[in-house]
């Protein structure tokens, strides 16, 4: 058998909190209005107490509500599967396991957070969420999980992908959301930036600036972010602690942990339980964070405050960034198209616990490629991010001879990314 399955009682009943094991606290998020470390009263107009709590907690573990716990059994435990075809191709003495979690309702990783946020929200009365999506993956997400808790959803898409990826936008109406293209006239800061350029192709900071702007004129409703912060990381750790007892199975650990990163969630949910071993100094393996070229953050951005949105309306956060205002080139793999790193992936790459690479989009379809056809599986653009570097991780095991255990998140399938993949293959894309 090649995939390794949990029972369902196996599920985590606890998320990984880091806090307390980073190796020097995080820099407090500061109130852009004071430059002084932000009040937690402020954010109570954007999220629940609970959140806000989680934020910041010192407890290093977290018990998942029933409620959320209920929700996950729906497709968790996700398999971690040993991708043996595309070791005989590669012809390499690299053991590669991969846990997909693209067998959520959603597609990708992301309803890992979206159900806990929206079951969070709901406890304390909230009816409306705005959010921000790129690809589409963290917007029907949300709307998913709004659906199981009675939650209007608003998403503000990145314009670019609105248009790329029209079927994403299918799948969160389908689950009852309403969807806008960002930027739009609908906002101040929207109108804005269509009179400075009507033909802006829209940014994850842009539709951040949106959906906030429209949760902080209404009672009503909160604002719901899919990656970077603190909360959205904890909830993510279901992966890796599946994985952990997964491998455990098998008798293997990995020497070679790799996730994505656009703001960092689908990278911390597999690494920051294994990070965990390194930091006690049990095990020792290596952390890689891949990025496209087009969108550097960790490896090219600076690390230093600012902002999380286009127009300035969020807390500022110590992070990696390549500036606020910053507009990535309009790359098929929406969801890592974002100007900053969460503040806990910048500081364990700041710390040399975690490392990073940028590769072309380009390079990333041909590794999807020889994957689905090797594997089955046709992975999300982002997703074939981590496969590219699992790939070159193996082929540097065929020179050297070793045989190492090289560990990477399928965070999503990529079914609803075929005419990316037309494109490639008709060879129209490019770098």
């Amino acid at each position: 058998m090649k995939k390794i399955l949990l029972e369902d009682h196996e599920i985590p009943k606890q998320w990984y909190n880091i806090l307390p094991d980073l190796p020097s606290p995080l820099e407090p998020p500061l109130d852009p209005q004071t430059n002084q470390p932000m009040s937690p009263e402020k954010l109570k107009a954007l999220f629940p107490e609970a959140l806000i709590e989680q934020e910041v907690s010192d407890k290093r573990w977290i018990d998942i509500p029933p409620e959320v716990l209920d929700i996950y059994s729906i497709w968790r435990p996700t398999p971690l599967i040993r991708a043996d075809r595309l070791e005989e191709f590669l012809d390499t003495p690299a053991k590669i396991y991969y846990k997909y979690e693209g067998v959520s309702p959603a597609g990708s990783h992301k309803p890992n957070t979206a159900v806990a946020q929206a079951y969070y929200n709901a406890k304390e009365g909230v009816k409306r969420l705005t959010t921000e999506t790129g690809a589409g993956q963290w917007g029907s997400s949300l709307a998913f999980a709004g659906q199981y808790f009675g939650i209007e959803i608003k998403v503000y898409m990145v314009k670019v992908s609105y248009h790329q990826k029209p079927y994403r936008r299918v799948l969160m109406e389908t689950w009852g959301a309403k969807v806008i293209p960002s930027p739009s006239p609908y906002t101040e800061t929207g109108k804005r930036i269509l009179e400075e350029d009507p033909d802006n192709p829209g940014s994850l900071g842009i539709a951040i600036s949106e959906a906030v702007e429209e949760a902080l004129s209404r009672e009503d409703t909160h604002y719901s972010l899919g990656s970077v912060l603190n909360h959205v990381l904890l909830h993510q750790t279901v992966i890796g602690l599946e994985a952990k007892k997964q491998l455990e199975k098998v008798g293997q650990y990995p020497d070679i942990v790799i996730g994505s990163a656009g703001g960092g969630s689908n990278f911390a949910g597999l690494s920051l339980p294994f990070v965990m071993d390194k930091l006690e100094g049990s095990k020792n393996p290596r952390f890689i964070a891949v990025e496209p070229s087009s969108c550097p953050t960790l490896t090219k951005g600076r690390y230093e405050y600012d902002f999380g949105d286009t127009a300035g309306m969020t807390p500022l956060m110590k992070m990696h960034t390549l500036g606020h205002d910053f507009i990535p080139p309009s790359i098929h793999a929406g969801g890592l198209r974002y100007h900053g790193m969460a503040p806990i992936i910048s500081k364990l790459y700041e710390e040399k616990i975690i490392e990073a690479v940028a590769v072309p989009q380009t390079a990333i379809f041909k590794a999807a490629v020889d994957f689905a056809r090797t594997e089955g599986i046709i992975p999300a653009p982002e997703s074939a991010h981590a496969v590219r570097a699992a790939i070159d991780e193996a082929l540097r095991c065929r020179e050297t001879g070793e045989e190492k255990v090289i560990l990477f998140n399928l965070s999503g399938h990529g079914l609803l990314d075929l005419s990316a993949y037309q494109q490639y293959l008709e060879g129209k894309l490019t770098d």
